[in-house]
């Protein structure tokens, strides 16, 4: 009898384990119905042989009809007089996997479609804002009824209004601003924008503004690329064999020729608007295809024995010649404002040394192409523009530039060299002035303004990118009241004191603004393209700062994520982030690494920004160095642990990481350190410091920077003992392992010696390959189910929900 109730208990449990729930959906948007006529001859046959079908007339209606109304009665509405069509449709928002069943009765004649694609009666929703549309063809004064009703495990809730959570297709679809570019004299902005449709259709859109009134005044066809000097831009043409450039009057639309059958390469105008500086390719020698030589490591790369080189173009007499020649490749840094000189580097491999590239800078002289070598064999440089008067060199460099002439650190400790300052070079007495050797933020962008002769840049700065003016004649650096949290690809007017620039608020897509700058401040700022109008319907959460101090007494910044809905009385899984490269993860908007969308499905997010980072000073940053993850490492768990200390509604014991590139080794080796994770996610993360370093297309250049004057045979305790694989036995939380099988930075052989290794030790591992793509994964649809892959795997630890990840991976009887 005890074992009859056992198994009665068994059958029970079961029973109410497959337990499915019917939502019945009583109310819809309604279109139409709108009068249908059967064409001509309906009683015969088409070509096909086949008679007409009354369904066919379903077509007459599209999917995005404008709905008018609401409906919810029984019987369907129909024309008293004619044939109609109508459309129905309602929303599902759903933050887990949901499958099942939907049943549609009444209609003699009808379709479902989800998503915009036509679907029968199996669901198999992954979390995402779904449209249901039911198309319908009703006879005159019809008496059809409708009824629609979901049998899936647990209750729908459906809703009539468009309003929904950030989701991954928000994300990726949608308009946005990607540029913003200004006239010589900044009366003209030109705007770009990007718009992807559901399935990854993108086009381009430019709009032409004037600045001060912000008036719409064209939409060009392409984006303008504005003369230096003449109120006016460059369009090009092909005529035959020709390339031509024609200047476009920005009020008038008057077109003139500029330049006639110009090379092709990449070029820059001279200010003075009486040359083209273009940059060319030869060929290197060409090796047996079958069985070849690598020269260096740099070798491997297509294209790499190409060597660039710089021709001058004049606009009066049409002639073109080669102004620079030899065998390692020269670049244009800049032109000064009168014309007169060009600044040109050349860089070389020294593999025997750190850094294993060097680089040659030369003034040369316009006209007569005299040349002065400014610099030779420089070390650790990056750009370089001439000052308004064309007497000094500004160059952007890491702290162990010009001797470390720009470098808070003791001289054993070795800086980062992704972190980035500013250099001033005397032209005549060859010597440098540091500018930002006591400025913590890290350098991106530069422009030194012909106009007010001010320095502007963007920068690092912590977790923010904010925008600064520096005056060059006393040093005095100040930060510019920009809107937003994220300020990127910034413009100045050649000949105004005008600023346009993009920016990103912490939890809202970029934004265009245009300002008028005096003395430090903006006099006036108008506002080109309103980021939130790129949220469309879509509704997100909170972000507050969680800062901690860490046990060597340091302030660690970061970021906690809370969904819109947030109930502190709740039990929250969460999913830690932290940085990729150097840099912090920043407030960009649109990664695809994105809290908001994490939030919406459920989760809490928690974004720090352990030692290493950029931005956040010289000695910050020099951590990152001869450490192999070991410092971050200590951060990361130790904020985890705390930030689930002051926050109660954190589940410790449902705590997902995740990270892409060094954040994937990252991911890694803190498994080897610690059991607090349930759950890890690794992109294309670096499993072996020695195969690395040998491997990518840029092992050994990112070793420069993590293990510098370090090496596989003198620092054994860096490439091997800090090696997730090598320490591959203490991993015991679940791993999911990505990777773009043509990854060139970080090859596929990294995830699968780890893939191996934990396979081996009978650990729970995946390793998903996604074909074709490298480091980043850019295709539309690939991308789609490599995020869904990432938030499936925490559904099935964080959540103990298998649903979804089964769905994309069914299990295999092999």
């Amino acid at each position: 009898m005890k074992r009859l109730i056992t198994t009665q208990m068994l059958l029970a449990i079961g029973m109410m384990a497959t337990a499915q729930v019917k939502t019945p959906v009583s109310e819809f948007n309604l279109a139409g119905p709108y009068a249908v006529s059967a064409p001509f001859a309906i009683d015969t046959v088409d070509v096909q042989g086949k008679k007409f079908d009354p369904v066919s007339q379903l077509g007459s209606i599209a999917l995005t009809s404008h709905f008018t109304g609401k409906f919810s009665g029984q019987v369907l509405p129909s024309l008293p007089d004619s044939k109609s069509v109508g459309l129905l449709s309602f929303y599902v928002n759903n933050s887990d996997f949901i499958k099942g069943k939907i049943e549609v009765k009444g209609p003699k004649h009808s379709k479902l479609f989800i998503d915009g694609v036509e679907a029968g009666g199996e669901l198999k929703l992954a979390p995402e804002h779904h449209t249901f549309t039911i198309q319908y063809l009703a006879e005159p004064k019809d008496t059809d009824s409708i009824q629609v009703v979901f049998d899936t495990p647990t209750s729908i809730t459906y809703q009539l209004t468009p309003n929904h959570p950030y989701m991954v297709h928000d994300l990726t679809d949608g308009k946005r601003v990607r540029g913003v570019n200004l006239s010589a004299d900044g009366q003209f902005v030109c705007v770009s924008y990007q718009t992807t449709d559901r399935g990854g259709n993108t086009r381009w859109n430019y709009e032409l503004r004037d600045v001060k009134s912000g008036r719409l005044i064209s939409q060009p066809s392409r984006n303008p690329r504005w003369m230096p000097k003449s109120i006016a831009w460059l369009e090009e043409e092909k005529e035959g064999s020709h390339r031509v450039l024609y200047k476009v009057d920005p009020k008038t639309g008057v077109r003139t020729r500029f330049a006639y059958d110009i090379p092709e390469g990449s070029y820059t105008v001279a200010p003075t608007e009486d040359y083209l500086i273009f940059t060319l390719e030869e060929e290197g020698p060409q090796e047996d295809k079958e069985v070849f030589e690598i020269l260096e490591m740099d070798d491997r790369q297509p294209g790499w024995r190409k060597r660039s080189y710089l021709a001058k173009y004049d606009i009066k007499t049409g002639m073109t010649q080669r102004i620079t020649f030899g065998n390692k490749g020269e670049y244009l840094y800049d032109i000064s404002q009168d014309g007169s000189k060009l600044l040109v580097i050349s860089n070389r491999s020294r593999l025997t040394k750190r850094p294993t590239t060097v680089s040659d800078v030369f003034v040369m002289d316009a006209q007569t192409l005299k040349v002065d070598t400014l610099l030779s064999g420089a070390e650790f440089l990056g750009s370089g523009s001439f000052s308004p008067d064309g007497s000094q060199v500004l160059f952007v460099g890491n702290p162990e530039a010009f001797n470390r002439i720009g470098c808070q650190l003791p001289a054993e400790v070795t800086p980062s060299m992704t972190e980035n300052e500013l250099f001033l070079f005397d032209i005549a007495s060859k010597q440098v002035k540091p500018l930002t050797k006591d400025f913590d933020p890290s350098i991106n962008d530069v422009d030194w303004s012909w106009t007010d002769g001010q320095i502007y840049f963007s920068a690092e700065d912590r977790d923010y990118v904010n925008m600064f003016v520096l005056n060059p004649n006393t040093g005095n650096v100040a930060k510019l009241p920009v809107k937003g949290d994220y300020t990127y690809r910034f413009n100045m007017a050649a000949h105004a004191p005008v600023l346009a620039y993009l920016s990103y608020k912490t939890m809202e897509p970029a934004s265009a603004y245009v300002a008028t700058i005096k003395n430090a401040k903006f006099n006036a700022h108008s506002i080109m393209f309103n980021g939130k109008e790129a949220l469309g319907d879509a509704e997100i959460g909170t972000c507050q700062d969680w800062n901690f101090t860490n046990s060597k007494g340091d302030t660690v910044y970061g970021r906690l994520y809370l969904p819109k809905d947030f109930d502190a009385t709740k039990k929250y899984p969460m999913i830690v982030y932290y940085y990729g490269g150097c840099s912090p993860v920043s407030r960009y908007f649109e990664s695809p690494y994105a809290p908001q969308y994490w939030n919406s499905l459920g989760y809490v997010a928690y974004i720090l920004e352990p030692s290493g980072a950029t931005g956040f000073g010289q000695e910050w940053a020099s951590r990152h160095v001869n450490t192999a993850g070991r410092g971050p490492a200590e951060d990361i768990i130790e904020g985890t642990k705390k930030i689930c200390v002051a926050h109660p509604f954190i589940n410790k014991d449902k705590i997902g990481c995740m990270g892409a590139s060094y954040g994937g080794f990252m991911t890694q080796y803190l498994q080897t350190q610690t059991d607090i994770f349930a759950a890890a996610v690794s992109h294309a993360g670096i499993a072996n410091h020695t195969s690395y370093w040998g491997e990518g297309y840029w092992g050994y250049n990112y070793s420069e920077v993590s293990m510098a004057n370090s090496y596989p045979w003198s620092h054994r305790q860096l490439y091997v003992d800090q090696s997730p694989l090598f320490n591959a036995d203490k991993i015991h939380t679940p791993l999911l392992l990505l990777h773009g099988n043509a990854d060139t930075n970080v090859p596929l052989i990294e995830s699968l010696q780890m893939f191996t290794a934990l396979k081996l030790l009978g650990r729970e591992v995946s390793l998903v390959e996604v074909e074709g793509e490298n480091h980043h994964i850019l295709d539309y649809s690939k991308k789609e189910k490599w995020l869904a892959t990432q938030m499936a795997w925490f559904q099935k630890w964080l959540k103990d929900d298998p649903t979804w990840w089964d769905a994309l991976y069914p299990k295999k009887h092999l």
